[in-house]
């Protein structure tokens, strides 16, 4: 019995040995690590400091201005890791050409996938293929459907849009009034949760929508939809828009049609000389929302996993604020600082 017990405590002690070893060894693989609900491992095949990364970065349509800041904060954050390489491509709005930009990321053995989706749904099933490669995904600030993703980065847009009525149910016209709405892309997450979060902050006020059209987060679209708007509509007394670029195109047709004195509303904020804040500096936006980019962010999330073979929540949610004449200088300095 006193051989059998002593065999059985020695066989114990040495699964538990090769169990210690497993663990210890994940900084450079995990092939041996628990992989929880959707196939991937809690660490990447390959981390560590001492490796070198290629990082895919598949952006939804540069010709954004947000966009594109969002490809130069993910430049500038990256130059700064010696050990990762970054190759961005573009998919200019097109939903199957950011499928196929994804698979030939894939097909490059990239070590972690950032993503922006043009649009949820058809964004998904690619975004899946590589989560079950053992491939971390980054989804930034617009979503896919599931989870099969390793974490998403961005702000939350139903606060944003909820903040944004608010603060036309309070300030801008706190007797009601009529007023349009330009939505960004249909399909696109922020475009619905800036709708939705919206319709929560004029809940129970004056504000009635008389008018929404679609303007796909596009200058020149905004311009076009706002000035149907306003021929249908000529006693709309403001327009929120869900970004700065079709609140700009916006503030044209406003003054084409003679109305210069129309509010209008944006939401990014960028701290670039073209964007919302010098915009609502200026006076062409009564006000708007910081909306992060996360270029910073992602970057900082791709060196914990690949370089500090850490786990990361499943969700980062960035901060906002509400920017109106009385800040936006400040803010934009305090956004330009270094």
């Amino acid at each position: 019995m006193t051989t059998k017990s002593s065999g059985g405590r020695t066989l114990a002690a040495a699964l538990l040995a090769c169990a210690l070893a497993a663990l210890t060894a994940c900084g450079t693989t995990s092939e041996n690590a628990p992989k929880p609900p959707g196939g991937q491992a809690a660490t990447p095949a390959k981390c560590g400091p001492n490796g070198k990364y290629t990082i895919g970065m598949s952006q939804a349509n540069v010709a954004e201005p947000y966009r594109q800041r969002m490809d130069d904060d993910i430049r500038k954050a990256a130059a700064t890791v010696p050990q990762f390489t970054v190759n961005f491509a573009d998919a200019a709005q097109d939903n199957s050409k950011q499928v196929e930009q994804v698979d030939t990321f894939l097909a490059q053995q990239i070590d972690l996938l950032i993503i922006s989706p043009n649009e949820a749904t058809p964004l998904t099933a690619p975004v899946k293929r590589a989560y079950d490669k053992g491939i971390p995904v980054l989804v930034l600030d617009r979503k896919v459907d599931g989870t099969a993703y390793t974490t998403w980065i961005g702000a939350d847009n139903v606060d944003i849009g909820k903040q944004a009525g608010q603060y036309f149910a309070k300030t801008l016209l706190p007797n009601g009034g009529k007023i349009g709405v330009l939505k960004g892309l249909a399909g696109s997450t922020p475009a619905k949760e800036r709708s939705d979060g919206f319709n929560e902050g004029i809940k129970g006020s004056k504000i009635e929508v008389v008018a929404t059209a679609d303007g796909d987060w596009l200058r020149d679209k905004g311009q076009a939809q706002a000035d149907a708007m306003l021929k249908a509509h000529p006693d709309i007394q403001a327009i929120y828009s869900e970004n700065d670029p079709m609140a700009e195109g916006a503030r044209i047709a406003a003054q084409n049609a003679g109305k210069t004195d129309l509010v209008i509303t944006g939401i990014d904020g960028l701290p670039i000389e073209s964007g919302g804040l010098k915009a609502v500096s200026a006076g062409r936006l009564s006000a708007t929302l910081l909306y992060p980019t996360g270029g910073k962010e992602a970057i900082d999330a791709a060196k914990q996993i690949l370089i500090d073979c850490k786990q990361l929540p499943k969700t980062q949610t960035l901060s906002t604020k509400l920017v109106t004449k009385d800040n936006a200088d400040q803010v934009y300095s305090e956004l330009n600082k270094g």
